[in-house]
């Protein structure tokens, strides 16, 4: 089995003492393939050199919802020529969080159309992060018809699910789908189908029930397979070979090393 992981930020700076070996360790549990979404224009170049030393690696860029006090009103034109230049495999991770203190969603939701233009600009996937704000996200991307994408880390009902499905987005799951508390969640998983399913590990944070407190790691997304595998009547081979194929047509990359 070839595995994608979709959302890794394998820049982060807890990964500096041993990137190397949490690489080797994601090889040796079969994650060929490594999506790394930036959250801010400070680290794009940072996104670039890791996805450049490491084969199987792909960028993407964009501007997370989350630090808007770390964005300037000259991002947008810098991302534009960003991508121009660098040619990611989508934009991202951009979208809306309602969840944190004081969310400024005036400026939140300029940013995030601003990196739809973008998106259809440049015609590429978005990488959409919605906490507390799935509805809200629905409602800007039927103003964006053309667009497709997928939400990391969906946390939304299965009508939501189903209304994303139909605009041509896909949804991804990691480690908070391990959680026997997460029965919203689990029973979601079990009814979509499986060519609307991604994974990924939201490296390093979410870390699955197995590895509560601990730093994630791409190398924990079997975990997440397995998971999955015991929620839906695929087998962990077929789930595998959907998932990856789905990841391979929305960001356009290979199964393995950069070609």
């Amino acid at each position: 089995m070839q595995l994608i992981d979709t959302h890794c930020h394998f820049d982060d700076t807890s990964f500096d003492p041993d990137r190397d070996a949490a690489y080797r360790r994601a090889r040796d549990a079969e994650v060929m393939t490594i999506v790394v979404p930036s959250i801010k224009s400070d680290w794009w170049a940072r996104v670039k050199q890791i996805c450049d030393t490491y084969p199987g690696l792909y960028p993407a860029y964009g501007l997370h919802p989350m630090f808007m006090r770390d964005h300037s009103d000259g991002d947008i034109e810098r991302l534009a020529g960003w991508i121009e230049r660098e040619r990611p495999v989508a934009i991202g991770e951009c979208g809306l969080d309602f969840f944190i203190p004081d969310p400024d969603r005036e400026r939140q939701q300029r940013c995030f159309e601003a990196q739809l233009q973008l998106a259809q600009r440049f015609d590429l996937p978005v990488i959409i992060h919605a906490r507390r704000a799935v509805e809200a996200v629905i409602d800007t991307l039927r103003h964006y018809p053309s667009l497709r994408g997928v939400l990391h880390s969906f946390s939304g009902s299965e009508q939501q699910a189903r209304r994303l499905i139909d605009m041509g987005f896909l949804m991804s799951f990691g480690g908070p789908l391990t959680y026997p508390r997460a029965r919203r969640l689990q029973r979601l998983v079990a009814t979509l189908p499986v060519n609307a399913i991604m994974l990924e590990t939201d490296s390093p944070d979410q870390p699955d029930l197995h590895q509560r407190g601990e730093r994630n790691e791409p190398a924990r997304l079997p975990v997440i397979l397995a998971a999955i595998t015991g929620l839906r009547t695929e087998s962990a081979e077929e789930i595998a070979r959907s998932t990856t194929q789905n990841a391979i047509r929305l960001f356009g990359i290979f199964a393995g090393d950069r070609g």
